[in-house]
Formats: structure tokens, sequence, C-alpha cells
């Protein structure tokens, strides 16, 4: 009997433990930081390869409102991607988003972060943004929404292009010129 009560009480707490891990009705925040520690590296060199990577290989343009401070050792710009919700019928739509990347190296490392997203919800007014928060939030209340998923697509294509854009900036920073000899020095 007291193995019975015992797992009746463990199914209990299990089912709710459950529920308290279901999904809240706030959207999670669009983006991604990194706090990377770079050991001999000084501080104008990061800085330099970061303002490097934004102009000659930053790939999400049109950018914008390139801000590079070498005194701070920031860089900051706007970049452009693209999301595509589905309408009632199924169709892709293709939606324009701006993202934010910033940089900052200091002493010890750099941070850098791809975030701060706004979306385009109308092509033929490019100046109208609007912050991807609450465009989600409007595609969850939206009555077609169990059937199309657009919150959860926007939300999925927007969190893969700023873990894309962060990854290509971390690989262009891991692939630092390094001035020491790696492995056994040669004989004479």
């Amino acid at each position: 009997m007291k193995n019975l009560l015992l797992g009746f009480l463990l199914c209990g707490l299990m089912l709710f433990s459950l529920s308290t891990r279901a999904q809240s009705d706030a959207p999670a925040p669009v983006e991604y930081s990194e706090r990377v520690p770079a050991d001999g590296a000084g501080r104008s060199a990061l800085y330099r390869r970061a303002l490097d990577w934004t102009e000659n290989h930053f790939a999400y343009g049109p950018k914008s409102g390139q801000k590079a401070d070498a005194a701070a050792g920031t860089v900051r710009l706007t970049g452009t991607g693209k999301v595509k919700p589905v309408d009632n019928k199924g169709r892709e739509q293709v939606l324009t988003v701006l993202f934010d990347f910033t940089f900052r190296a200091n002493d010890n490392g750099y941070e850098y972060s791809v975030g701060s997203f706004q979306i385009i919800p109308d092509p033929g007014q490019p100046s109208q943004t609007k912050p991807i928060d609450v465009y989600l939030t409007e595609l969850r209340a939206d009555k077609n929404n169990e059937r199309t998923h657009n919150e959860r697509r926007v939300t999925a294509q927007a969190n893969s292009l700023a873990s894309e854009a962060a990854m290509a900036f971390r690989s262009y920073m891991n692939s630092l010129p390094t001035d020491a000899n790696v492995g056994l020095a040669g004989e004479n």
C-alpha cells in the first residue's frame, strides 16, 4: 500500500513539474551575444580586426549606420536580413529585418552582440520599422497562427540569422594571425 501511495505521489510531482516547464507567453528576445577572452591580443589589434570584418567581410547588406571609435575600441553597424512568414494559403512572404552588430574591445578580450532586431512589415514603406518582439506578439494574436505557425517560424529564422552573423564574426576573429611560432623550432 505504501508503494502504491508513493507511486501516485511521484506521478503527481512529475506532472506538476512538466506543467511548470511549459513555454511562457512572452517571446524570448532575438539576439546573440558573447564575451570572449583574448590573451596576448591587444585592444587595438582586436578593434582593427573587427573593423576590417565590418568593412570588408560583413555579408548582411545593405549595411548602414557604421560607427567606429578607435579610442573606445567600439564598432557598431546595422545589417539587413530576411524572414519569410507564410500567408493564409501557405505562400512565403519575404520581409526585411534590420539588426545591430556591436563590438567592444577591452584589455581582456572583446564582447560582441547581434540584436535590436527591427522588422519592416510593409515592403512598400521601408522607413517604417517595428521591434521584432512587437511583431511576434501580433503574429501570436493572429487567428491563423495555429495553422501558419508564423510566430515560431519568424522567431526561428531571426534567431538563425543572429547566430549565423555571430558565428561568421567569431570565425573571422578566431583566425587572427599570430607572430609566434607553432610547433617545434627547426634546427639549423
